[in-house]
């Protein structure tokens, strides 16, 4: 997935951080450094989206691969949205989740201390689209001079939200192609 903060609104759209995926389009060069940025703002593409519940992190049998499991609350339909996730991840989020605090902050734990630090804060993360089995999302973080969209692995962008208490979204489109309806039994 692109490791890269989306392309500011300025004229010339310098891209804030080098992309490191060949998906974007942009040339993997070195680009110019964040200072030289003249926008304190990103734009992205809006579209509908539906509030997600974290119902938690599940192992999918006989391959034993972790899927995290979401709902969406805005409505009556009640959708499951089932993210194949990395094993790593899968246990960062079930810790948060279940209140396990490290003797030394992991990756995530640090995630959050860093955006602390540096006086940002996750309004929301958005599950954006799934493209050849792969999903992305979006952290969108406010701080003093604005708000950034950072571009990420649904499995990161919840595990911090599980940190910060940020909601989590999902487009409507993503879920009208990827979310299976709950049956009722």
């Amino acid at each position: 997935s692109c490791t890269r903060l989306l392309p500011c609104s300025t004229t010339s759209g310098c891209p804030i951080t080098p992309c490191t995926s060949t998906r974007c389009g942009r040339p993997k060069s070195s680009f110019p450094p964040r200072s030289s940025c003249r926008s304190s703002t990103t734009t992205v593409r809006s579209a509908p989206v539906v509030r997600m519940e974290l119902l938690g992190v599940r192992v999918e049998l006989p391959a034993n691969t972790p899927v995290v499991m979401l709902r969406e609350t805005d409505d009556g339909r009640g959708r499951v949205l089932p993210i194949l996730i990395g094993g790593p991840e899968a246990a960062a989020i079930h810790a948060a989740l279940e209140g396990i605090v490290p003797p030394r902050p992991l990756t995530h734990d640090l995630a959050v201390v860093l955006l602390a630090t540096l006086g940002a804060r996750l309004d929301k993360v958005v599950i954006t689209e799934v493209r050849d089995h792969t999903f992305f999302a979006e952290m969108h973080l406010r701080t003093d001079s604005g708000e950034a969209v950072v571009s990420s692995r649904p499995s990161d962008a919840i595990a911090i939200a599980v940190r910060t208490a940020s909601p989590i979204f999902a487009t409507e489109s993503l879920l009208d192609e990827a979310a299976v309806e709950r049956s009722e039994s």
